[in-house]
This record gives C-alpha cells, sequence and structure tokens, in this order.
C-alpha cells in the first residue's frame, strides 16, 4: 500500500467525513509515480502534468477530444453473433461479454461517431481497450465496415484511434476473418477518393495492427505507444537476439519510418484537422 492510502487518504476522511471522500480520488502515473488530482487528470486529457507520460483513455473520450467542440452523433453499429463458436475456457465467452458490457458501459470494443473536425467532415471509429483489451471479434470488424461505408456516404474522412492486443480468441476463426475484412473496407474508402488516418494508441499489437492499421494514408501515433505484432519477449526468443531500446514503441518506429508522425494528445485534433484538410486538397486537385 502507497503513503497516499495509509496516510494521506484516511486524514484527509478524518477532516473531511468518510462519505465525502472517493476511492479514485489520486491517479498515480506509472512512468514517473508521481499522485495525481483525477480532476486534474482529466482536464490535462489523461496525460501527466509531471513527465508527459500519455495514460490509456476511453473510447469516448477519445471522441469528445477530437471532434470540434466535442460535437458528434454516435451511430448504432451492426449486431454480430455475440457467441458464435459457444466458446468456454474458464468461464463462458457469453458471461466476459456480459461482464464487460456492464463494466464499460459499451456493447462491444469500439465506439463509431461522426462530425466535424478542423471543420472538415470525418467518421471517427474509437476502439475500446477497457473492453476486453480491445480485442477484435466479429463486432469489431462489422464496426469498421459500418464506418468506411458511412464515410463513403456522407463524403467525409475516416479516422481509426486503434487500441488493442490483438484478434479476439474466444471466436476462433471468426475473428481472424475480420482482418481481410476491415483491410476490404479501407479499400472502399481509398476508392472513393477519401482521406483514411489512423491514430495508434497504446497498446496496438497483433491481429489489428497485421491488418487495416498500417494501412492508413498517414499514420499517426501517441508518444510513447506500444505497437507491434508479437510482444518484444517472444521476438527475441525467435531470433536469439536482445531488441534495441525502445523496440515497438511510437518514437523508434516513427525514426525507422513505419510512422509519419508522433503527435501529443492535446494537439491531436489541431494535427487531425491540418491533415485532413490537406488530403482533402490533395484529393480535388487530383480529380
Amino acid at each position: 500500500m502507497s503513503w497516499i492510502t495509509e496516510y494521506v487518504r484516511p486524514k484527509i476522511r478524518t477532516l473531511l467525513g468518510r462519505r465525502d471522500v472517493p476511492d479514485n480520488l489520486w491517479v498515480q502515473c506509472p512512468t514517473c509515480q508521481t499522485m495525481i488530482f483525477q480532476a486534474d487528470l482529466e482536464k490535462q486529457k489523461k496525460v501527466c502534468v509531471s513527465c508527459g507520460h500519455h495514460m490509456r483513455a476511453g473510447a469516448v473520450e477519445r471522441l469528445r477530444w477530437t471532434f470540434d467542440e466535442g460535437v458528434f452523433s454516435r451511430i448504432e453499429l451492426p449486431k454480430a453473433p455475440s457467441d458464435p463458436l459457444k466458446f468456454r475456457d474458464s468461464q463462458r465467452y457469453s458471461d466476459r461479454i456480459k461482464a464487460a458490457r456492464e463494466a464499460s458501459g459499451l456493447e462491444d470494443a469500439i465506439v463509431v461517431a461522426h462530425g466535424r473536425i478542423g471543420g472538415e467532415r470525418a467518421v471517427v471509429a474509437a476502439m475500446a481497450f477497457e473492453f476486453m483489451a480491445g480485442s477484435m471479434g466479429a463486432a469489431v470488424g462489422e464496426a469498421i465496415v459500418a464506418a468506411a461505408k458511412l464515410a463513403v456516404l456522407q463524403d467525409a474522412a475516416l479516422v481509426v484511434f486503434t487500441a488493442s492486443g490483438g484478434a479476439r480468441m474466444q471466436e476462433g476463426a471468426v475473428s481472424l476473418m475480420q482482418m481481410p475484412r476491415t483491410v476490404i473496407a479501407t479499400r472502399l474508402v481509398k476508392e472513393a477518393g477519401l482521406p483514411f488516418i489512423v491514430v495508434l494508441t497504446d497498446p496496438t499489437t497483433g491481429g489489428v495492427t497485421a491488418s487495416f492499421t498500417m494501412l492508413g494514408d498517414v499514420q499517426i501515433a501517441e508518444p510513447g505507444a506500444l505497437i507491434g505484432f508479437a510482444g518484444a519477449r517472444v521476438i527475441e526468443q525467435t531470433v536469439r537476439e536482445k531488441l534495441p531500446e525502445g523496440f515497438q514503441r511510437a518514437e523508434y518506429l516513427l525514426e525507422h519510418g513505419i510512422l509519419d508522425m508522433v503527435v501529443k494528445r492535446d494537439e491531436m485534433a489541431e494535427t487531425l484537422g491540418r491533415v485532413i484538410s490537406l488530403l482533402r486538397g490533395q484529393l480535388r486537385d487530383a480529380a
């Protein structure tokens, strides 16, 4: 237990009364260990005020931070089979889904909305790591396809925020089939002459990285984001070599040409608006 739990919190409860002090009053930065007031952290878009570490954010939060004035319209996503294989390990998959929905308030690991970014029409799909580690099953695949079709229908840019541990193992081959489906969805956007932008956040791994994530017209990442296919330990055991410092982090991938930009969270919305405007201008000129 930390000194905040053992000493500070009891003192505050003594002064203000136990019921007035929530348990989540403080958040500790995982990088520099600084204790930050939850309210201050929310104002900073979950970026540590001491070291600049970008903490993980929820899907709906990303929508609010990205669209102009935080105004957007969420869409109802297509329904997908909730348990196509009747899968069970230590727990029924249907029970895991139910628990994840209750904990996150989401139907699955992605949210799709439309609005404007920098005055430009945009459809944004934000993956939710808080829902079963953002794993990609049939529901996520359906959502990416729906987002792509909506972008084409509205003549809008498609922006995807990725945050995922990879394919959802409880759906077996069904989850793997979402990789080619999402790739085809990106082709719909590109063939319509519309911008497709990917923002990679921490973490983006597995089958999500190996499919639509790396096909954006522009690849952007948040600082320090973990991005890769297999884990570093698996790679080291396979190649029998020590991996370089910072391997699979956003800055390393930018240096080696995998990414186009690494952008701080408080600059992301402005950057997206500028990039969309530039790409739309180029596409109009080309037409």
